[in-house]
């Protein structure tokens, strides 16, 4: 087995918590969607969203889909939009949606990085919000590549975010690790010939990603530890 030199991120339900981050983006973008005199509710539902409860269904598309998926899934109800406008405003909300950091992400990433490994973000959102969240956080110079699904690369599970990271760093896919929240991560993973570490801080269960990871943990904190007990 291949000695870790990388590690490769998913964001949202990774490095920021997707509940606790994201059922409020939600909230706030549908009503704005919906404007005083419509219904957000039934805009939520278009995307996997109670807005009585303010929770995500676990198959919501926002968990895993890009900004264009969701779009495309609202703009049936919103006939007075197109999706290039529905997109720039997801992307808007996006950008200012509070996050909630999984673990201290400074200290956790300095660790990393002080142990020599290259890191990344490959995120199904767009890369300018994924940007802005990570230099909210004080993270984003701590990595060496983020990529969104506009970037160029596809989206996962496609592999091409990952493999364009590896070009990046010029790590072998085996060298590198892919932490995220969903099987769209794991599977990415997966098909770009990288190990994949499933974390708890989305909305999937760990029946459902221990299928595809070599480990499942709570959060991202654990994985200093396991990748110092691979030798």
């Amino acid at each position: 087995m291949s000695t870790v030199r990388g590690v490769i991120f998913d964001k949202d339900g990774t490095l920021f918590d997707f509940a606790r981050t994201w059922e409020a983006w939600a909230q706030a973008l549908l009503q704005r969607l919906a404007g005083p005199e419509g219904d957000a509710a039934a805009l939520g539902a278009c995307i996997g969203f109670d807005t009585a409860t303010a929770r995500f269904a676990p198959d919501s598309l926002v968990i895993a889909g890009t900004p264009d998926e969701i779009a495309e899934a609202l703009a049936a109800a919103l006939p007075h939009m197109n999706r290039v406008q529905i997109v720039a405003l997801l992307n808007e909300e996006a950008a200012q949606a509070p996050q909630a950091e999984a673990v201290p992400l400074v200290p956790f990433l300095s660790g990393l990085r002080a142990g020599g490994l290259m890191l990344g973000v490959a995120t199904n959102d767009a890369e300018t919000p994924a940007r802005a969240h990570l230099q909210t956080a004080g993270a984003l110079d701590l990595f060496d590549f983020v990529v969104g699904s506009d970037s160029g690369h596809g989206a996962k599970p496609g592999p091409g975010q990952l493999l364009a990271f590896c070009q990046t760093t010029g790590l072998e896919p085996g060298e590198v690790l892919m932490v995220g929240d969903s099987t769209h991560d794991l599977l990415a993973g997966r098909a770009a010939g990288m190990r994949g570490i499933g974390v708890l801080t989305g909305m999937a269960t760990a029946d459902t990603l221990a299928p595809h990871a070599v480990a499942v943990f709570d959060n991202i904190g654990h994985l200093p530890a396991w990748i110092a007990a691979q030798g």
